[in-house]
């Protein structure tokens, strides 16, 4: 109080400390603001990253070197990790266009997590070997679309998602179908691509995953032209409770008339699409060509549409088929079934839609072929 006016001093109490200036260790300070700074960076990523896990990557051994494929999700880069070439997909859900919120990401990066956690440990000849994955990618690069420009172009601020698999040097069954489209494939080439992706969807079953996006565009051709899954992008555990698992997931032209139609569907959404594929291998050619997406939905779900399947295709093979792409999930066959019944083929009869010793053309156009 002062002692001549009376008066408080306003906002000094007896508890204020005053240090003088030239008291202040201004190094111990800088190295303690440093210290804090560090700590919060830490549990900045901690919050991005997660406690680490057992098949995540290290990016520093990961190079990226060009795009190979574009798709929903994100884009497929071929690149290099740890010295082996390999495929890496990076997923955006959509985060740059403000198509998903942030609860949005938030519940797709924990389901990615999770699922991820069951992928890393698949083995099979007829699945795509998982190498490993990344929740946090801030220091990932990405190389420059324009030929012109040098050096990467840096990922945007938002986290993304880095999947890396083994690369697969002949690409999709669907190319291979396309290049094949006129010549057509031998009978014991089609039950023997069709047997690999029935084996690999068996096994991904027994492991409880549902792929949900069969398609041969999905499907890859190593260099001795075995066929392995891939692109488990929209794949996720089977649900115990089927109607956990709804919504139209997948490519139209495969997708089971209950997807389409919304309804609650399991492990037989995939059986169904195998049929689709089969007759795709078949036949090196798409269905429904002509049709839009609203027609084509409408019809596979209100008129038990069907790809027409050709007079020469052995009776065997066109069962499997009918039984596949059945209306009813219920009435389907379990993969391991299908495996029994493509086994049980006899490829010595039935050339497929062409005799061995033509170069081209439908031979069912000239005479029934097969049993």
């Amino acid at each position: 109080m002062d002692s001549e006016s009376g008066e408080k001093d306003e906002g000094l109490g007896s508890s204020d400390i005053f240090l003088r200036a030239d008291q202040i260790d201004l190094k111990s300070l800088d190295t303690e603001l440093e210290k804090q700074l560090s700590e919060t960076k830490r549990k900045d990523t901690d919050v991005i990253e997660g406690p680490k896990e057992e098949w995540q990557i290290d990016l520093s051994k990961l190079e990226l070197h060009r795009v190979i494929a574009q798709g929903t999700y994100g884009t497929v880069y071929r690149g290099t990790y740890d010295g082996k070439t390999v495929a890496v997909k990076v997923l955006d859900w959509g985060e740059e266009d403000g198509m998903a919120t942030d609860a949005e990401t938030a519940s797709l990066r924990a389901s990615f997590r999770q699922e991820v956690a069951v992928w890393h440990k698949l083995d099979h000849p007829n699945v795509t070997k998982f190498v490993g994955a990344s929740m946090g990618t801030t220091d990932l690069k990405i190389p420059q679309t324009d030929s012109t420009s040098s050096g990467h172009a840096s990922l945007p601020a938002r986290v993304r998602c880095v999947v890396v698999v083994e690369y697969l040097a002949r690409g999709t069954l669907k190319r291979y179908l396309i290049r094949n489209s006129e010549r057509k494939l031998a009978y014991k080439d089609v039950v023997r691509l069709a047997s690999d992706l029935s084996r690999g969807l068996s096994y991904l079953h027994s492991q409880k995953i549902v792929h949900r996006d069969v398609k041969t565009e999905n499907m890859l051709l190593d260099g001795r032209g075995n066929l392995k899954i891939a692109d488990f992008g929209v794949a996720r555990v089977e649900a115990q409770n089927p109607k956990e698992m709804t919504g139209q997931t997948g490519t139209l032209w495969y997708m089971a008339p209950e997807v389409l139609d919304g309804k609650p569907y399991n492990r037989k959404c995939d059986v169904y699409s195998f049929g689709i594929c089969l007759w795709e291998i078949y036949c090196c050619d798409m269905p429904y060509r002509d049709l839009s997406f609203a027609e084509g939905s409408s019809a596979v779900v209100g008129q038990n549409l069907r790809p027409e399947i050709p007079r020469c295709c052995p009776s065997g093979m066109a069962s499997i088929m009918r039984k596949c792409w059945d209306a009813n999930p219920d009435k389907r066959p379990d993969m391991d079934e299908v495996v029994g019944l493509l086994e049980a083929l006899d490829t010595s009869k039935g050339g497929g839609m062409i005799p061995e010793d033509a170069a081209h053309g439908c031979w069912c156009l000239i005479r029934k072929r097969g049993p």
